[in-house]
């Protein structure tokens, strides 16, 4: 596969430049790229500034970027830069990459046949993720040289008091092997943690954060040496939502969901709560520093929930978009519908990947007993690179809360909308697997060259509510079902 090029701009372009953000998603030209065309890009730095203002006096500046996940500056910070202390000092991580392999003690791990699939693990004790790892975005960049392999993924660390989750990044040569980073990235070329929760108090996006989707795009106004990283994901609020379950729930309903039970053993007080999830947007150039860009909502948020009794009135979680073509986004998202009682995929379209208009619900529960009777939720969404059709792998809910992962169909990714067949196409493994509690947080990945398969990466929790990422492979191109993988095979 050949990457489409973009604008290519010199260094001397990137000067502090204020443009209106409305101007900016008004006159955006998108492309799909398969990688940047630069393997060391200068660093992209799209910020809101400091102090609150009304959506239509935003204003993006393009600068250097910060060497800290989450700066929202107007300062220019040094590479070799180091943050000063202060009395409110965060975790303090060892700085060196890892691969996944090493992630824990051989002891810690499952044996390999109760490990099937898993392609990583929770982190090494004292770093950013070694509590809760989840919602894998998995791409693959082909360039005539090399081949690699991003993927963002949130996770949560014991040294936290409270329970918010961070995004991190890890890398890899073939999407089996992945190297990690303990602590937040230093570098334009690190893995670690990326992005954090905001610490502005007005902001959608303040106890914790996910990650939905990445698209990678060019853009003849923002000005570059590459493509620019457009990342789509969940941010939650301290606001609470109510609901009043009526005891027809099997399981607890919370928002963000946690598995891991060391959060209710330490008497977490946000343990089966509902929190507010709004879909924000972040951008980057080298898919490690990021900035928010601000939405139509005055959180900053893209969109808000619908009114009451609408199907999505509660939250508005797990933001996957798809790039159809020139000025045509799709993001599909999931709610929770108080009227239905049961969880839902729904969509909204867009000209710029910044102002969105919803189109609806698309999937709801499934048939009586189904693994889906509750809902669907994480929809990943592929358009097929034979057939040019939809290929959605979602998160199915079961009445007793239990999760596998089930494909629909749709010719035009819009409206028609067909479960693909009854049964889930993964399901919880045996009884001491490490996923033998549910599958979920699918990532569909369409394999190219001598190599026909599709490849789902997802969310698997085991005994203690312990998450880990997996990975299965379909039979060829036939999608009915997919093995966890074992190993390559020579």
């Amino acid at each position: 596969m050949e990457a489409t090029q973009s604008p290519a701009v010199s260094a001397s372009t990137l000067k502090n430049v204020n443009v209106s953000a409305t101007s900016i998603s008004r006159k955006l030209t998108t492309s799909i790229l398969t990688w940047p065309s630069s393997t060391n890009p200068k660093v992209l730095h799209l910020y809101v500034p400091k102090n609150p203002v009304r959506r239509n006096n935003t204003f993006l500046s393009l600068a250097r970027c910060s060497t800290k996940p989450n700066t929202n500056t107007n300062n220019e910070t040094d590479l070799d830069s180091t943050p000063e202390s202060n009395s409110n000092q965060e975790p303090q991580y060892p700085s060196t990459p890892i691969s996944s392999n090493d992630s824990l003690p051989s002891n810690s791990l499952p044996s390999q046949s109760l490990s099937r699939g898993l392609v990583f693990d929770l982190g090494p004790s004292n770093s950013w993720d070694d509590k809760e790892i989840g919602s894998p975005v998995v791409k693959r960049f082909l360039s005539d040289e090399e081949e690699r392999w991003y993927m963002w993924y949130h996770g949560n660390s014991t040294q936290n008091a409270g329970s918010a989750d961070s995004i991190g990044l890890a890398v890899s040569s073939n999407g089996i092997h992945w190297e990690r980073g303990v602590g937040p990235v230093s570098s334009s070329g690190g893995v670690g943690l990326v992005m954090k929760c905001s610490q502005d108090w007005w902001a959608f996006d303040t106890t914790s954060i996910r990650p939905g989707e990445v698209v990678v795009m060019s853009s003849s106004k923002v000005r570059a040496s590459s493509a620019v990283y457009w990342l789509y994901y969940s941010g939650f609020s301290s606001e609470k939502v109510d609901y009043t379950d009526d005891d027809s729930l099997e399981f607890r309903l919370e928002n963000p969901e946690t598995f891991c039970l060391d959060n209710v053993n330490s008497g977490d007080a946000d343990k089966g709560k509902i929190f507010k999830s709004l879909p924000g947007l972040a951008m980057s150039q080298d898919g490690r520093h990021w900035a928010r860009i601000e939405g139509e909502h005055h959180s900053g948020a893209l969109f808000d929930v619908g009114s009451e009794r609408e199907w999505d009135s509660m939250f508005i979680a797990g933001p996957r978009v798809v790039f159809h073509g020139n000025s045509d986004l799709r993001m599909y998202y999931h709610s929770f519908g108080v009227e239905s009682g049961q969880f839902g995929i729904g969509i909204a379209r867009s000209r710029d990947g910044i102002n969105w208009m919803k189109l609806g619900r698309i999937i709801g529960g499934g048939k009586t007993s189904s693994f889906d009777e509750f809902g669907a939720i994480n929809a990943s969404v592929v358009r097929n690179k034979k057939d040019g059709e939809y290929l959605m792998a979602y998160e199915g809910v079961a009445t007793d809360g239990k999760r596998s992962i089930g494909l629909a169909v749709s010719p035009d990714g819009l409206r028609d909308w067909r479960r693909f067949q009854d049964e889930a196409v993964l399901e919880a493994s045996v009884k001491d697997g490490w996923d033998n509690k549910g599958v979920g947080s699918p990532c569909l990945v369409q394999m190219d060259g001598e190599v026909d398969e599709w490849r789902l990466y997802y969310r698997g929790v085991g005994n203690g509510g312990r998450a880990g990422i997996g990975m299965a492979i379909s039979q060829g191109n036939d999608v009915s079902s997919f093995r966890r993988w074992t190993g390559f095979h020579l």
